[in-house]
């Protein structure tokens, strides 16, 4: 990929100048739905890794306490964070009206809008449903944008409101689908640069056709630009004419939740089955390489409560061995301080 995309999709992902918590709010907004660290961070804040100036994940909690941040169902039905000014606009997009409701919906949904709030086990209660039952019940509910999970803190014992309790002045008809898809992609395009519908598609898990709809109303308005079988902001199109790249000289281990996996999801799945082929031990993708802005790597082995099993680290660059330290300890820093066993296949 050009350089200058590289290098500006890095100062947009505050990756070269940390991000101050006013320039940490706007990334957050341009980066949602927003999600905790990949199977380990059960509970926990979301978290845009390695990008702030500061402890993003204590922030995050306290902007959750004080309700700056909300809970949902989003992408794919996953569970995500968003800032409450922006639910009509991913309603917009996520909401799956609740059109066959079934006698067990019904029933959970009359009652939390009657006498509500109820945690789970008071619902069991009042119902009689088993928790496997009412679990699915709740979540769907919750993809319908008629019930609310109320998680302001770290805590299990979280009550269900009715949506409209929470968000009286929430319009869930504000935007068309296309017309919130819009707004999202303008900002997902300012974040990443340069993208293609494949990256929109897996980052916010929406029909392709439908992100193609969106993408060709901003390029006939002009906002976007066509540019090498992908797209950009046309100011980013201008921008970049005089643009002077930055050195870029880093190694991050990126979780499966961070925005930039996700919106090359797609490539990377792929990308870690070429270099893992062949190999005998556990090697699911555990974190991914950013090496100098690019994908190059992974760690590699089995997920565990508690640490993980460490099995490799496998890399395409051809220069690998001349950075083994710093990739090694890349790794160790997101898994806290444990070695992987392994460098390429070579035992370390």
């Amino acid at each position: 990929m050009d350089e200058k995309i590289i290098s500006l999709r890095m100062e947009r992902q505050c990756f070269l100048n940390k991000a101050d918590k006013e320039e940490y709010i706007s990334l957050y907004r341009d980066t949602q739905p927003g999600q905790n660290v990949y199977w380990n961070g059960f509970g926990e804040p979301p978290t845009l890794t390695f990008r702030a100036n500061f402890n993003d994940i204590a922030f995050n909690r306290t902007r959750q306490f004080e309700r700056k941040l909300v809970k949902g169902r989003f992408a794919g039905g996953n569970l995500g964070w968003i800032v409450p000014e922006d639910m009509e606009l991913f309603a917009a997009i996520y909401r799956k009206p609740l059109t066959k409701p079934t006698p067990e919906q019904i029933q959970i949904l009359k009652l939390i809008e009657t006498a509500g709030p109820f945690n789970i086990q008071q619902i069991k209660e009042e119902t009689g449903l088993l928790v496997k039952q009412i679990t699915p019940v709740l979540h769907r509910l919750q993809e319908a944008f008629l019930i609310y999970e109320d998680q302001y803190d770290g805590e299990w014992d979280r009550g269900w409101y009715k949506f409209k309790e929470i968000f009286p002045n929430v319009d869930l008809n504000k935007y068309s689908k296309t017309e919130a898809l819009k707004i999202v992609l303008q900002r997902f395009a300012y974040r990443i640069v340069w993208f293609d519908s494949a990256m929109a598609k897996s980052f916010y898990k929406v029909p392709e056709k439908e992100i193609k709809l969106a993408i060709n109303e901003l390029v006939g308005e002009s906002i976007l630009t066509a540019s090498d079988r992908g797209y950009m902001l046309k100011t980013d199109a201008e921008l970049l004419e005089s643009y002077a790249p930055k050195p870029l000289n880093f190694v991050y281990a990126l979780h499966r939740n961070d925005f930039l996996y996700k919106a090359h999801e797609h490539i990377l799945k792929e990308f870690a089955k070429d270099l893992t082929k062949g190999l005998e031990y556990d090697c699911e993708p555990l974190q991914y390489l950013l090496i100098d802005g690019e994908f190059h790597g992974a760690s590699v082995g089995h997920f565990r409560n508690g640490p993980y099993d460490l099995n490799d680290i496998v890399c395409d660059l051809p220069n690998a061995d001349d950075r083994k330290n710093e990739i090694v300890e890349a790794i160790r820093y997101v898994n806290y301080g444990k070695n992987p066993t392994r460098f390429i296949g070579k035992n370390l």
